[in-house]
């Protein structure tokens, strides 16, 4: 839906071992790039004698921006497999990073995605996926003698205000969801009732 995604309730880790390669996964939820940035210098650091710190991201219900980096690993051995694992799950506003340390034989291309690829799975799969809902919250202000016509569409739409003032003007204020505001917005001007939208704090 357009304004519905998965994502990630908290932190996770995953861990994946092959011909004595290690990869260590981790996955984030995630709101913005400076995000990303924070979590992946606190994993180079922490875990500074690995081979690599490959990762992907996705932002957004659509999941973009995004980003999948190889960190010298042979091109889209490593990002990608990491970033298929978020498409795959439908899951946004998350970052995932595995690291790699080297077991002293090769794996191949192959190998690797394989190897990538499962870590960041086991990351995502040992978290909790959590559905996030886009909401916008709305304003409606109106004389005192529309509050039954009010209290009529509110009861129409199953809305329940969580904020209202009744005095000679009136208002109430409720979260909907992104793809209602127009349907619902619509309903209370058709009664001539003022309604804004408010920034979410």
């Amino acid at each position: 839906m357009e304004d519905q995604y998965t994502s990630l309730k908290a932190a996770s880790e995953g861990y994946y071992k092959e011909k004595g390669s290690r990869f260590y996964g981790f996955a984030w939820p995630v709101h913005s790039l400076e995000e990303v940035e924070a979590h992946l210098a606190a994993v180079s650091k922490k875990y500074y004698d690995a081979r690599h710190v490959c990762y992907a991201y996705r932002f957004g219900v659509k999941g973009e921006p995004w980003r999948a980096n190889d960190d010298g690993e042979p091109s889209h051995s490593a990002g990608d497999p990491i970033l298929n694992e978020l498409r795959s799950k439908g899951i946004s506003d998350a970052l995932v990073a595995v690291i790699r340390y080297f077991g002293g034989t090769k794996l191949g291309v192959g190998g690797l995605i394989r190897a990538y690829g499962t870590a960041a799975k086991e990351a995502i799969e040992n978290g909790q996926i959590v559905e996030i809902v886009l909401t916008e919250r709305l304003e409606i202000r109106f004389s005192y003698e529309f509050t039954s016509e009010v209290n009529r569409a509110l009861h129409k739409l199953s809305l329940k205000p969580d904020a209202s003032v009744y005095e000679a003007d009136c208002w109430q204020a409720f979260d909907i969801r992104k793809t209602e505001v127009a349907k619902v917005a619509g309903v209370f001007r058709e009664l001539g009732i003022l309604v804004e939208k408010l920034d979410k704090k």
